[in-house]
């Protein structure tokens, strides 16, 4: 009995550690975005206007280390490399929705999410923002819409942020969700925080950094696997840094694909099957189809931890992000 009852303990433990510990989060509401602060620390800015599609930027750990990638909203900082310019901090999209590409930006012909509505509030320890977003097509048609609820919380040493996604189509027609890696719960990394990679063109980058999932598969290998958690942890000025994403496991497709990559790119994505099993003769084996006036709602929680996925027991917070019905 012993031996059971230790278990629960340590997970409800847990459960009760963010709520306790994050009593002082406050909102401060600008005409464009939300700042969010813990303890008086900056953690992060829901930035709702402005862009391409809604974003998190800055995202800061628990002692104001950053933590995303600053291009394209920051140019020419030291130590970044400027590709992808859609890879915005911390976001989510898709990349072919009704045949419209909605991770892509910068052409007449990608779609934006268009914010409708921001409502937020602070209570449980932790703030709460509800975001209504259109998903607009070239010519201006909706293919989408989706209302996002993100909660934001922390304790003296880790940050938390809880996405749940509910993605409606349009009363007249369904919305498509196709088959492509691209996509869709991502955050870019600092470059600090990769593992060695090519660059391209002949450039490698030593990097100290390592990715590793739920069944401990590491850093190349672990692009286009299943697995309910994804863990990106590196050395910085004598600490170690680490973020985990989780896989809520009610959500469709549990456990997701992992659009990760060596170069700071982190995403979940339960629609890629095809590009990520290789099935060259199944184009449309991970789409999704939202009949007219339906919906299906995904959640997500990223971890910003220090240590490496063992001291920041990541395992350990999986289960109790999973045990949150």
């Amino acid at each position: 009995m012993l031996t059971r009852v230790l278990p629960l303990l340590a997970l409800a433990t847990l459960l009760a550690a963010p709520a306790r510990a994050a009593s002082d989060v406050q909102i401060t509401a600008a005409d464009d975005r939300l700042k969010i602060t813990v303890a008086g620390k900056p953690f992060t800015e829901y930035i709702f206007k402005g862009m391409p599609r809604p974003i998190l930027y800055p995202v800061l750990a628990a002692d104001g280390t950053e933590m995303t990638r600053h291009y394209p909203m920051r140019k020419g900082v030291a130590g970044e490399v400027e590709d992808h310019p859609h890879h915005r901090s911390l976001w989510f999209t898709h990349g072919d929705v009704n045949g419209i590409d909605f991770w892509a930006e910068n052409s007449d012909k990608k779609g934006r999410i268009v914010n409708q509505s921001v409502t937020h509030a602070v209570a449980d320890g932790a703030a709460r923002i509800t975001s209504r977003n259109r998903w607009v097509g070239p010519d201006g048609a909706v293919h989408l819409e989706d209302e996002t609820v993100i909660r934001l919380h922390g304790t003296a040493d880790a940050r938390f942020i809880d996405y749940e996604v509910t993605l409606k189509a349009p009363a007249g027609k369904p919305a498509v969700l196709g088959d492509t890696k691209e996509g869709s719960m991502a955050i870019r990394l600092p470059l600090w925080m990769t593992p060695t990679h090519s660059q391209g063109r002949g450039k490698k980058h030593e990097g100290k950094g390592t990715i590793v999932n739920a069944e401990g598969v590491r850093n190349d290998a672990t692009w286009g696997k299943r697995s309910t958690w994804v863990d990106y942890h590196a050395p910085r000025d004598g600490k170690v840094y680490g973020v985990a994403m989780f896989d809520h496991p009610a959500n469709p497709r549990h456990p997701t694909w992992w659009h990760v990559r060596t170069y700071a790119l982190f995403a979940a994505n339960p629609f890629g099957k095809h590009d990520f099993e290789n099935l060259k003769d199944q184009p449309k084996a991970g789409e999704m189809v939202i009949p007219a006036g339906g919906s299906v709602t995904f959640r997500w929680r990223f971890y910003f931890h220090f240590g490496d996925e063992r001291a920041g027991r990541v395992a350990e917070q999986y289960q109790a992000y999973a045990a949150r019905r």
